[in-house]
């Protein structure tokens, strides 16, 4: 399967050959020992670390059921009558889709599959960058589409990549892509990342939007043995990142999880013409982790709860 997708989450194994995760786990170490892959947290990958990336048909099939759920809740923040960027990917193309019954909306993008999943949307005006075309994910890259976004000036930017640390923010493992994520972020008010949990913790080679410019994350709750996902959130909360995590619970669209102490910056203030936000799920207030280790698991079995 994982040379097949490029990379797939322990939860999809598990699912597929129908055993525990923990299973799973023992025989992802054993693969890896005998160097066949590389583990991620919550999944492996095949060997290539840094520099390699999977293509669009692999990354298709990579816990599509978490991307779902997070384009769910990553359409619920958008308003009727917004400008807005989005980038290219799995993630933002499921986000498009939704989009489509937004009214009065105009989407800029560097992607052919996000301006294909609005083209028949007839109330939403689609606005692509100039470039070149980059098959593997079908995006616009190079000076053509960085031009193209000078002097823009949108509410909000929905991005994703290949991985996320508190400590680097968002990266990607293509040089030209990261670049054009860069002015993606430079057009936007605000800039949301979406993130599954397979790509909490995994950093890549280039840095696309440092921690300190991303304003929210929405992601998918991380399996419950994956302690390093959970204290991965609690960084980039603690650094000041909203968090927002798909269905996790009976009823809501997701949880939400305030960063303590956060400082205004540029995504905390409202553009004008903008209504309310309407954020869904509950409220949740997020705490620091001391370096005592009981504390730690305590806050780590919250974060679960939540």
């Amino acid at each position: 399967m994982v040379r097949a997708n490029g990379a797939v989450s322990l939860r999809e194994l598990a699912r597929v050959v129908q055993t525990s995760e923990v299973t799973v786990r023992r025989d992802v170490r054993a693969l890896e020992a005998e160097g066949l892959l590389d583990r991620r947290h919550g999944g492996a990958v095949l060997p290539g670390g840094f520099t390699r990336e999977s293509g669009f048909p692999q990354k298709s099939h990579l816990a599509t059921a978490e991307k779902t759920a997070i384009a769910d809740v990553a359409a619920g923040l958008v308003q009727e009558g917004e400008a807005i960027v989005v980038g290219a990917g799995t993630t933002t193309q499921e986000l498009a889709r939704r989009l489509a019954r937004v009214p009065g909306l105009t989407v800029v993008t560097n992607s052919l599959l996000v301006a294909q999943a609005l083209a028949h949307a007839n109330r939403v005006e689609v606005v692509m960058t100039g470039g070149t075309l980059r098959g593997s994910n079908y995006a616009l890259v190079g000076s053509g589409a960085e031009q193209s976004l000078q002097g823009l000036r949108v509410s909000r930017a929905f991005l994703s990549g290949s991985g996320l640390t508190a400590e680097r923010g968002l990266s990607t493992s293509n040089m030209l892509s990261a670049s054009v994520d860069r002015a993606l972020v430079q057009a936007a008010a605000e800039v949301v990342v979406l993130a599954d949990h397979t790509k909490l913790g995994t950093d890549t080679m280039f840095q696309t939007v440092p921690t300190d410019v991303i304003t929210r994350l929405v992601t998918d709750e991380p399996p419950g043995h994956d302690d390093r996902a959970a204290m991965e959130l609690q960084a980039l909360a603690d650094q000041g990142v909203h968090i927002t995590v798909a269905g996790s619970g009976p009823g809501t669209a997701g949880a939400e999880a305030a960063p303590r102490g956060r400082q205004p910056r540029r995504g905390d203030v409202p553009l004008p013409g903008q209504r309310g936000s309407r954020h869904p799920g509950q409220q949740l207030r997020s705490a620091p982790l001391t370096g005592d280790p009981q504390d730690r698991q305590a806050r780590v079995a919250d974060l679960r709860r939540r």
